[in-house]
């Protein structure tokens, strides 16, 4: 058994520079053999925002968004989209 940790833990995934590359890479690449530990889920917005909407909200609440939106890594706006879609299912 080898002592080589990246080899237990699979291949590390390479990094793309095109969306060409990575279609060749998925092609032919076995993924098994690769270490997804390290992803994390991301979601994507496609459908263009055409309607605004105007909401009052107390001052922390609004704090406490953008709070949470930045250890998310995300603008405040879309929290709040997320939010309301949840609450919608």
């Amino acid at each position: 058994m080898s002592n080589d940790k990246t080899k237990e833990a699979g291949k590390q995934f390479p990094l793309f520079n095109t969306d060409a590359e990575a279609e060749r890479f998925v092609d032919k690449a076995d993924l098994s053999e690769y270490d997804f530990s390290g992803f994390k889920p991301m979601r994507f917005e496609f459908e263009k925002k055409t309607k605004q909407i105007n909401l009052r909200m107390p001052e922390s609440l609004v704090d406490a968004l953008k709070a949470r939106a930045k250890q998310r890594n995300i603008p405040y706006q879309r929290l709040i989209r997320e939010a309301i879609e949840n609450a919608l299912r």
